[in-house]
């Protein structure tokens, strides 16, 4: 058994080198062995690009050493024709004996099919190696699948003295205030390239006028998704610049500008955040990073439908303004960064671990 952990973590190394590259896919890494020698390694690189054992399959250099190999893989092997053909196939097709999985697949499409089918071909099956381990590499397509919502992700920033946002009500202070130090934008950046969508309000989108890009990072662009249920949101606005996908979700019968941008009208009784989130399931979109304000992070705060949070703290005062939300936990991780600091919080009551 500790051997099996021990190429089960490496699997979960390789897995997580895909964050923010293969949603809506699971992140998988494969590890093939000879007893202990590792002989080949692969993981799920991109959506629509070859899977993990694929890749791990492809490396080994003596493609008959797979016959008395074991092939070990964090997540259960596909058994149906997606992007890509069954992994199942080609690991029956290679004459491996023997696998050992984390996590069965709780996509119906899969759920047991790919275990069931190669036990069906004579190969030996273990799974639930460090089952709680790989639940948590793959929270985000967990989440997906069992809540039939997106892996949620609430951010904000605030001062010492406890606020997001300055005093809207002063007429010389209108524009955004930025409240940590560069190092700490960018690590935003970079989560930001690491989930599906990022989500704000409509006060926030105008107030800020944020791009909601990822300039400070190399990755890829989230798509930006603006909630407002009876806001005209102005048409000059950095959202509705083409450079993202954008999505409005509304109650009014409005077309923003934009190839790039499409409205989502939902009835104004109807405008629930658990109906908006339903959407973006149906979308695809696995995970979402909410960025403000106020009212949108309190209220999925107050309905207890959020997984992570994220609070940045900055070396400063504003001595008024918009206080930021209280979260009804304890910080589980605290990192000082120059003079500011960053606090993770995990939602217990909602992570299945």
């Amino acid at each position: 058994m500790i051997l099996y952990e021990r190429m089960m973590r490496r699997c979960f190394e390789l897995a997580q080198k895909g964050l923010g590259n293969v949603a809506p896919n699971p992140m998988v890494g494969c590890v093939i062995a000879l007893d202990d020698q590792i002989i080949g390694e692969g993981y799920h690189q991109k959506y629509g690009g070859a899977h993990a054992e694929v890749n791990a399959i492809r490396s080994v250099k003596d493609v008959e050493l797979l016959k008395k190999a074991t092939l070990y893989v964090n997540l259960e092997p596909c058994s149906h024709h997606g992007q890509t053909p069954p992994c199942s196939d080609l690991i029956n097709k290679m004459g491996i004996p023997k696998l050992i999985i984390s996590n069965l697949d709780p996509n119906p499409k899969v759920a047991g099919k790919g275990v069931k089918q190669l036990k069906s071909n004579g190969i030996e099956v273990i799974s639930g190696v460090l089952e709680k381990e790989g639940d948590i590499v793959n929270q985000r397509f967990f989440t997906f699948h069992r809540k039939k919502r997106p892996y949620i992700i609430l951010k904000w920033a605030k001062t010492l003295d406890g606020f997001m946002d300055i005093d809207r009500s002063d007429p010389d202070k209108k524009h955004h205030y930025w409240i940590t130090n560069p190092e700490l934008k960018q690590w935003v950046h970079k989560w930001r390239s690491e989930e599906t969508a990022i989500v704000i309000g409509a006060q926030t989108a105008i107030n800020d006028n944020p791009m909601l890009n990822v300039r400070e990072w190399e990755g890829t662009n989230p798509i930006r998704i603006v909630v407002t249920k009876d806001n005209e949101l102005p048409t000059n606005l950095s959202v509705f610049n083409n450079l993202a996908k954008t999505i409005i979700f509304t109650s009014l019968n409005l077309k923003y500008p934009g190839e790039n941008t499409s409205t989502i009208q939902l009835k104004p009784e109807d405008m629930f955040l658990e109906n908006v989130l339903f959407e973006l399931y149906k979308l695809d979109i696995q995970s979402v990073f909410v960025e403000g304000g106020f009212q949108l992070l309190k209220s999925l705060i107050d309905i207890n439908i959020w997984d992570e949070a994220r609070v940045l703290t900055g070396n400063k005062y504003f001595q008024k303004g918009q206080y930021a939300p209280v979260l009804p936990h304890q910080a589980v991780k605290k990192t000082i960064i120059n003079k500011d600091f960053f606090e993770l919080y995990i939602n217990h009551n909602n992570i299945e671990v």
